[in-house]
């Protein structure tokens, strides 16, 4: 049996992006996942030049790929629910929900920043698990959760029947 390889990109600029998805699908890989981790710190940017930017890398690799493209997104949408309708439109055939962005943090004694890696915790999976069902039949895509799973509860939650939709 094959294990199927799903590439994890992250990237800088849109024709980078592309190049390497292509790259990673000709190298063999049977999905890609756009690890997108873009802080908007722009304070003449809009939100909705944002999610532009997000649409068109999407509509982008996929227009230059044949494989499943799954996008992993942040949370920090002011529409989460529109968002990923419009990123499943673009091409998204999955969400992965939610990017984990690293801080930055400053050591006291040497007054540097520096960036600590911390591990997920049980309770981070209930925001990627609200969403789950609030989008649930509701997006054509396939939805993944991130997090760690740390005990049984955990395990079982995703597992819980979704919410029907009237």
């Amino acid at each position: 049996m094959a294990i199927p390889i799903i590439a994890s990109l992250n990237g800088a600029s849109k024709g980078g992006w592309v190049r390497y998805a292509k790259m990673m699908q000709d190298a063999g890989a049977d999905a890609l996942e756009l690890n997108i981790y873009f802080v908007a710190a722009d304070l003449d940017m809009s939100s909705r030049d944002v999610e532009s930017r997000y649409l068109d890398l999407v509509a982008n690799v996929k227009q230059s790929i044949s494989i499943p493209l799954a996008v992993k997104v942040s949370p920090y949408f002011s529409a989460m629910g529109n968002m990923a309708l419009r990123l499943a439109e673009a091409g998204a055939d999955g969400l992965v929900l939610f990017n984990r962005f690293y801080q930055p943090d400053i050591d006291l004694e040497t007054m540097e920043a520096h960036s600590r890696l911390q591990l997920s915790s049980p309770s981070e999976l209930l925001l990627p698990l609200r969403w789950i069902a609030l989008l649930h039949g509701r997006v054509k895509a396939s939805l993944a959760a991130t997090g760690g799973i740390h005990d049984a509860a955990g395990l079982l939650r995703p597992c819980w029947p979704a919410p029907t939709w009237a």
